[in-house]
C-alpha cells in the first residue's frame, strides 16, 4: 500500500470511511467553484469518483491520494496524479491536482501535499514531466503550482465548458526536491 508521510500529513490510498468526509468537501460550493462546471457533488458521485481513483492506481501505478492530517486523522481532501483525458491536446501527460476542504485552505497543506506528490511522481514513479491544469482566475491553485517550480506552458479552453485554462509544467531537470 502506497503511503507518504510529510511533517503534517499522510497521503494514502482511500478507505470506505473517507467517502462521507470527501462528499462533504465535494458538496461545498466554495470548494467546487473552480472544478468542472462548478456543480457540487453528492455522496453517490463521490463514492463513484473514489472508486475510479482507486482503479487508476491499479491501472497506472499512480492516482489521487487521500490527504489526512497527521495530528487529528481528519480527511482534508486529496492530492495526486491522474491522466487528464478531458483535455486531449496535452496528452500524453500526467496531471498533478489537489482539492481540500475550505477549512484547510491558507495553511500550506495543499503545497505540502502537492510537493510530496510531485516528488513521488518524479522520483518514485519515474515520470519525467508533470503538468497542472487550472481554471484561469484560480489564483490559489496557480500559486501552489508556482511553489512547486512549475512554469506556464500554455493557455487553452476547456473543451466542454468553454472557460479558459492554464497549463503549467515541470520536468525532472527543473525539480528541486
Amino acid at each position: 500500500m502506497t503511503e507518504i508521510r510529510t511533517p503534517r500529513l499522510i497521503l494514502r490510498r482511500w478507505h470506505d470511511d473517507d467517502i462521507a468526509p470527501m462528499a462533504d468537501i465535494n458538496a461545498d460550493p466554495q470548494v467546487m467553484r473552480w472544478i468542472g462546471d462548478g456543480s457540487v457533488r453528492d455522496l453517490d458521485h463521490t463514492a463513484a469518483a473514489i472508486e475510479r481513483w482507486e482503479e487508476e492506481w491499479d491501472d497506472e501505478g499512480f492516482g489521487l491520494f487521500a490527504v489526512e492530517l497527521l495530528a487529528s486523522g481528519e480527511l482534508a481532501g486529496f492530492a495526486g496524479l491522474s491522466v487528464p483525458d478531458f483535455l486531449p491536446e496535452v496528452l500524453p501527460a500526467v496531471e498533478i491536482s489537489w482539492r481540500l476542504g475550505w477549512q484547510f485552505w491558507g495553511q500550506g497543506y495543499a503545497s505540502e501535499a502537492a510537493h510530496a506528490t510531485l516528488e513521488f511522481a518524479l522520483q518514485d514513479r519515474g515520470l519525467d514531466r508533470v503538468i497542472s491544469i487550472d481554471r484561469a482566475g484560480n489564483d490559489a491553485s496557480q500559486n501552489v503550482a508556482r511553489k512547486l517550480g512549475m512554469v506556464p506552458e500554455r493557455e487553452t479552453t476547456h473543451p466542454v465548458y468553454g472557460f479558459p485554462l492554464s497549463v503549467h509544467t515541470i520536468d525532472l531537470t527543473e525539480f528541486a526536491g
